[in-house]
């Protein structure tokens, strides 16, 4: 598992403080790191670790590059964490070889599907008629891609992934265990106290690069489509609804909730357990913090959050329009306390 830290400096670039001949037998965090494993310093903040840390080799920003030359070995770069990730990357591709692409026999494969022939089919995974898939597509044990679907270059489907008919993925997507793409969305018509289907007509289009995390559902749109645009990053366990539309390079944290036909903007963030409701827009470069709830459209670029017990909803309302006022409320009182004070100051004593 070791690579010398030459090679590491050859692939990634940085300039390298120490001897090329150094062996890094691993990456570890940098409170545990040992003498043959590296670890990175991201912030100035962390400096005074530079002298606690046992790691071998660190991974530190220019401002640091005297300090940790002199504990030893150091690979020196603008971006240490931009660093770090690439070489997670690296050090996977050097270490994790992936087997000869080929078609499990026990996987159901229509002959009307077009496979590229570098693509990797595994046991049990069912292929449906029309389903096109591109070169270097791994596709993961009991995955099921259904009919007229499309996965495109060097995407990877881990087990028990499902794809809905007419569904698109793009290049170079991951899409992690349990990942449901085009289940019908949540729409039906209220007829005499019964609930009556709407059938969802649309699919789901997947940009490139995008990453979905296990157990994700995505919704197949009612008419439209359902859209994740290119970069976009999904944590574990959320939901899309039906004709959301995600801007490219946005990213949500687990947990977080979209309802239908709402859209959100480019360089987005959700954080986890948040919730947006259907049918607003989100701008690019919004931020929600965790567990608020999105209750309006933010027209704006900016950090939100919102949170509040709930309540009956008439009172809910009532609290939530006396809570906005609060701060110019606030304000007023202390115009006040300020000119009631200068007035007892006045006050010529007796």
């Amino acid at each position: 598992m070791s690579r010398p830290l030459g090679a590491i400096v050859d692939a990634l670039g940085g300039t390298l403080n120490g001897s090329c001949d150094t062996v890094v037998d691993r990456l570890a965090p940098l409170a545990t790191a040992g003498p043959t494993e590296l670890a990175f310093i991201a912030q100035a903040r962390y400096a005074s670790q530079l002298q606690t840390t046992q790691a071998g080799v660190l991974i530190v920003p220019v401002d640091m590059q005297e300090a940790a030359s002199q504990r030893g070995a150091c690979i020196v770069t603008e971006n240490p964490y931009l660093y770090f990730a690439r070489l997670t990357q690296w050090w996977r591709s050097e270490h994790e070889a992936l087997a000869a692409p080929s078609i499990d026999p026990s996987a159901s494969v229509h002959p009307s599907a077009q496979i590229d022939e570098s693509v990797d089919i595994g046991p049990f995974a069912v292929i449906a008629a029309g389903v096109c898939i591109a070169r270097g597509t791994r596709i993961g044990a009991h995955a099921v891609i259904a009919a007229d679907a499309t996965i495109g270059v060097d995407t990877r489907l881990y087990p028990r992934v499902s794809v809905g008919e007419r569904c698109v993925v793009g290049a170079r997507c991951v899409l992690h265990p349990g990942v449901v793409i085009g289940a019908d969305g949540f729409g039906f018509a209220q007829h005499q106290g019964q609930w009556i289907k709407i059938e969802q007509l649309g699919a789901v289009r997947i940009g490139d690069d995008v990453e979905i995390g296990a157990n994700t559902c995505i919704d197949r749109g009612a008419l439209d489509d359902t859209v994740i645009e290119d970069g976009v990053k999904l944590d574990n366990l959320i939901q899309i609804g039906h004709n959301v539309r995600i801007g490219a390079h946005t990213a949500m944290a687990g947990n977080a909730g979209v309802a239908g036909s709402a859209t959100i903007g480019a360089h987005c963030t959700v954080g986890g357990g948040a919730i947006v409701l259907g049918h607003l827009t989100l701008a690019d470069g919004v931020h929600v913090s965790a567990a608020s709830v999105v209750t309006r459209s933010l027209n704006k670029p900016g950090h939100y959050t919102g949170m509040f017990p709930i309540d009956d909803n008439a009172a809910w309302e009532k609290n939530a329009a006396s809570l906005k006022q609060l701060n110019r409320l606030r304000e007023r009182l202390k115009a006040v306390e300020q000119a009631l004070a200068q007035a007892l100051k006045d006050i010529p004593a007796p």
